[in-house]
Parts: structure tokens; C-alpha cells; sequence
């Protein structure tokens, strides 16, 4: 399954709270869905990676369902 704890870490690292993604154009609805373990788009992978100025890596993982 895909996880986004490595978004809210990067989040974190670099102190942008979801406010300031909203105030720079993120809808809310997106991250509150990303929050909930939804699927997004690769469009949206790709506008959470310039705004944060980061890799795919820093926003999503894999981890094995089975572990």
C-alpha cells in the first residue's frame, strides 16, 4: 500500500504547516484525503513535490501489506 507519513515528515522538517500549502494554491480537499489514506493522482505527487521542493520519495512510500 502507498503511505504518506513521508509528506507530513518533509512537512515537518521544513516547517510548512497545511496552511501554507492551501495559501500557496493546494486544495484542501486533496489534503484532507491524502490524510485519510486516499488515492491521488501523479499531478498531484507532482504539485506537492515543487511546492515543497522535494522528491516522490519524500512525499509517498511503499509498504508491504503484510508485514
Amino acid at each position: 500500500m502507498i503511505s504518506y507519513k513521508p509528506l507530513f515528515t518533509t512537512m515537518s522538517k521544513k516547517g510548512i504547516t497545511s496552511y501554507a500549502l492551501f495559501k500557496k494554491g493546494f486544495s484542501k480537499s486533496t489534503y484532507y484525503s491524502i490524510q485519510k489514506g486516499n488515492s491521488v493522482s501523479t499531478n498531484t505527487i507532482n504539485q506537492l513535490c515543487e511546492l515543497l521542493n522535494c522528491s516522490i520519495s519524500d512525499i509517498i512510500e511503499y509498504v508491504d501489506d503484510e508485514t
